[in-house]
């Protein structure tokens, strides 16, 4: 017989995920992560401890002239006037109080860098309002996980991945949502929970727009508006990294308001994980994503056997782009003593080696800059997926930094899958617009 705990997993995916996308929180996407040894990073350390975006051959400081150039543009969708982009809002559970304007949405494909540093190309959405500006502010909104490939803003129709870019859009900004590596467009793997290859595919994203927007006669504006949730949450404060530490001559810096991230796996996503303070079911997920992508980029393995036990071995062919949501979930066991070997257990508990230099990085994203730019984290309390210790060690990591940072309680709503998490991206895109249109 099926619980009410089991109907109310499947609902979530089922309805979250029209598309069949696993939402697996960005809880677990807290990731500076750093390619294999051997591979040119994206990110280095200069001198002073600051992180410096490179191009495709190491050059700190000089990016590749073509990143960023636009290869083509797709027109999707036009939600005419107030009225449509009301009514889809709606239709999504998003607030619909700040629309001002009807909304066009693009898909563009661009030149970027892939998570070794080598030129590939990525896709992305664009949402513009309806209007006579000729000048238009530039939000960046990064989403939350997905696995299934055609689950990206530019490539689904799926409302939740949609509405914090029209929402944005209809109040009067230019809205930027990047696919991320291996998503939507892009060729290859998702390099799950690198930051540095979310931080380059979003500015070279903000570089494609720019042109894109010039060649319409408008023109794109300096200081960036860069919100995320979940998985994006950690992508947003790495674009914001970037940005504060000169990556592009052009962009700046406008604002930070990051939703629900994962920013401390060490010390607050993991232990909930394993304790059990957290969805067992979503905390198989996402360990088993973890572990999968980590393994990709920093051989942290030799072999599956030595992390899931039988028959769960090939679990790394389940996040490989090509299944869907609830294909995945019924391929995955539902507590992780069913899914880990001892040895798994372990290596998550007391991370050593390539596992604990890569967690490191990841969970340094909160710490060794100070913003100058508004900034506020934003939470809901209870949530089961993104342990609420990791904003409370973001906020206190920034504070050691010298900058402090509010912390904002978004309360709580489980109008569209019955779960917190989802909730606080509605809640969060309803508060972080506002704010941003007092700025």
């Amino acid at each position: 017989m099926t619980s009410h705990s089991d109907r109310q997993v499947r609902f979530r995916w089922s309805r979250l995920h029209r598309a069949s996308f696993l939402a697996v929180s960005g809880a677990t996407a807290a990731a500076l992560i750093a390619p294999p040894i051997g591979a040119v990073p994206a990110f280095a350390t200069d001198h002073r401890g600051r992180w410096a975006v490179q191009d495709h051959d190491g050059t700190a400081g000089h990016r590749a002239p073509w990143r960023g150039d636009l290869v083509s543009s797709t027109p999707l969708t036009t939600l005419a006037d107030r009225a449509d982009v009301e009514a889809f809002l709606r239709a999504q559970s998003f607030d619909a109080g700040t629309v001002r304007y009807g909304v066009s949405t693009f898909r563009l494909v661009y030149r970027t860098v892939d998570a070794h540093g080598a030129p590939t190309t990525a896709s992305g959405l664009l949402a513009i309002p309806e209007n006579d500006n000729g000048r238009l502010r530039p939000v960046l909104f990064a989403h939350g996980t997905q696995i299934f490939k055609g689950d990206a803003p530019s490539t689904s129709s799926d409302g939740f991945l949609t509405g914090p870019p029209i929402t944005f859009a209809a109040a009067g900004f230019a809205a930027v949502a990047p696919d991320y590596l291996g998503l939507g467009e892009g060729p290859g793997p998702h390099p799950w929970m690198d930051v540095p290859s979310e931080t380059t595919a979003s500015l070279d994203l903000l570089r494609a727009a720019r042109s894109f927007l010039a060649g319409r006669g408008t023109q794109l504006g300096r200081d960036v508006l860069a919100t995320g949730f979940s998985q994006g949450a950690s992508a947003a404060l790495g674009l914001g990294r970037a940005l504060h530490d000169g990556a592009d001559p052009w962009f700046r810096l406008g604002a930070l308001a990051p939703i629900s991230g994962g920013y401390d796996f060490q010390n607050a996503q993991i232990p909930a994980m394993l304790d059990g303070e957290l969805h067992p079911k979503f905390s198989v997920a996402y360990t088993a994503y973890l572990l999968v992508a980590y393994n990709r980029l920093h051989h942290i393995y030799d072999t599956p056997a030595a992390m899931f036990q039988p028959p769960y071995v090939d679990v790394a062919e389940l996040f490989d782009g090509t299944h869907q949501g609830l294909e995945v979930l019924n391929g995955l066991p539902d507590t992780l003593a069913d899914l880990l070997t001892p040895q798994g257990f372990a290596l998550l508990a007391h991370p050593t080696g390539a596992f604990a230099q890569a967690l490191t990085v990841l969970d340094s994203v909160c710490s060794g800059w100070a913003p100058a730019a508004p900034f506020r984290l934003y939470y809901s309390p209870g949530d089961e997926q993104a342990a609420n210790l990791n904003s409370i060690h973001c906020q206190e990591r920034f504070a050691a930094g010298g900058r402090r940072v509010r912390l904002v309680d978004l309360g709580v709503n489980r109008d569209y899958s019955g779960f917190v998490h989802e909730g606080s991206e509605l809640l969060g895109t309803a508060a972080i617009v506002r704010w941003f249109l007092t700025l």
